[in-house]
């Protein structure tokens, strides 16, 4: 019987669901689940996999992690995450590095994470709200209305747009979104066979590192209308996380890095959201959603 994928219609959603399909071998079908009317945060992206799941429609739901709000879906869980992409943020246009844009430049991004991060490092900068697919995006920055863009490597990657790309902006400029990077392989709670299929593509790396991030993020209370970046990378038995929240102006901001045993990555996420929390984290979050309103 042929597995089940339940995906989004986008072309980078069908491109990563593919790229399972075509790792997981033998009989496989996608199932496309469309978002369109949904109300609400960038969680509606998820919703219509996750119906198509609870529904029996499929067996497992492609995700692109950073889309995966903390809480999920009532019976459902995340049965795999298979090797993750590079999880930095690119730079596409003018300049060679973030020191090396020319003043005032015009940046196009719909992310407050990086709008912050953007203005923090360069007041300067003109931060534009740019929403669309990856290809409406490029359009716009190739028809002069913007002189950069801040996309996803992975996104460009996938998509085979890599060459798209200027620089990539560094974890200590940029801490990525997160999960972002990463795909996550949801399916119904208990269903085991399912389960063992996935496993053949299962990478406990990028599972440890989406775990800590995930677990990181869970105690802000953070949403789409939140400026918070979390980044874990595995660096033999260590964990190195980092994260930053900021306001949107990126006027104030706070950031945190801990190296923590890999063998409990939830443990982990856990104590860098203590220390952020600790360090005024949750107030700057509420003044944050206050300006976005």
């Amino acid at each position: 019987m042929a597995l089940r994928l339940a995906t989004r219609g986008s072309a980078l959603a069908l491109t990563q669901a593919r790229w399972v399909a075509a790792r997981l071998g033998g009989e496989v079908e996608l199932v496309e689940a469309s978002s369109d009317g949904e109300p609400g945060d960038k969680s509606r992206f998820v919703r219509g996999v996750e119906r198509a799941l609870l529904a029996g429609e499929a067996d497992i739901g492609v995700h692109s992690a950073k889309d995966l709000p903390s809480e999920m879906a009532l019976g459902l869980e995340i049965a795999a995450v298979p090797v993750r992409e590079d999880p930095a943020d690119a730079w596409i246009g003018a300049g060679t590095s973030l020191d090396d844009v020319p003043e005032g430049a015009r940046v196009g991004t719909a992310s407050l994470r990086r709008r912050a991060q953007l203005l923090a490092a360069r007041p300067d900068l003109r931060v534009e709200e740019l929403h669309g697919n990856v290809d409406t995006r490029l359009r716009k920055l190739a028809e002069g209305h913007l002189d950069a863009i801040v996309l996803a490597a992975a996104g460009l990657r996938r998509l085979g747009r890599e060459g798209e790309i200027g620089f990539a902006l560094p974890a200590e400029t940029m801490v990525p979104a997160p999960g972002q990077g990463a795909l996550a392989l949801q399916v119904r709670e208990g269903d085991e066979e399912t389960i063992r299929a996935l496993a053949a593509i299962a990478e406990d790396r990028a599972l440890r590192e989406l775990t800590a991030e995930r677990a990181a993020v869970a105690p802000l209370g953070a949403s789409c209308s939140t400026p918070v970046g979390v980044h874990a990378r595995l660096e033999g038995e260590s964990l190195a996380l980092s994260a930053f929240v900021g306001l949107p102006d990126g006027s104030e901001w706070l950031r945190d890095a801990i190296a923590a045993d890999a063998a409990d990555p939830l443990e982990a996420g856990t104590e860098l959201a203590e220390r952020l929390l600790a360090a005024g984290a949750a107030e700057l979050i509420a003044r944050a959603e206050e300006m976005v309103a």
